[in-house]
């Protein structure tokens, strides 16, 4: 019994410490998509992972997605394109290998030539710790929000 309570202790503190590393994990991916640094990118995506577009009405592998992307990650990188992430979150649950994140995700964009672009996206994410690492699973743009969506889950 003793131990059980001594185990109960260290409970939260464990969890204190896998959210602090899966805002870790999110802050490399936004720093990815700023630098437009796409092998750092890539490699916060378990190699099965698996996009679903809410808006489109499907599902096919995040590799996919990759490809598609890659470009815009170039164009960052050069200095052709600006490009941002951000994520808020309304509920994230997490042991210490698997998290659901539910929130939204702000992505902004302006090229050289003017193109300019706020998407606001509510998002639901599945990752999953993998030797010592958090990857994503699976990415749900479940559809488009507005700022008003996003200012609600202002911290």
């Amino acid at each position: 019994m003793k131990y059980l309570l001594i185990l109960l202790l260290f409970l939260p503190l464990n969890l204190q410490a896998e959210v602090k590393e899966i805002d870790a994990y999110w802050a490399e991916v936004s720093r990815a998509v700023k630098t437009g640094d796409f092998q750092a990118y890539k490699a916060t995506c378990h190699p099965e992972a698996v996009l679903v577009s809410g808006n489109k009405k499907q599902s096919y592998p995040l590799a996919k997605a990759l490809v598609r992307w890659k470009k815009e990650f170039d164009d960052t990188k050069s200095g052709d394109r600006k490009s941002s992430a951000k994520f808020r979150f309304s509920s994230r649950y997490n042991d210490d290998t698997t998290a659901h994140e539910t929130g939204m995700l702000l992505y902004e964009f302006s090229t050289k030539d003017g193109k300019a672009g706020k998407e606001y996206v509510f998002l639901e994410a599945l990752l999953v710790k993998r030797e010592g690492k958090w990857l994503i699973m699976m990415e749900y743009q479940k559809a488009s929000g507005t700022v008003e969506d996003w200012e609600k889950l202002r911290e």
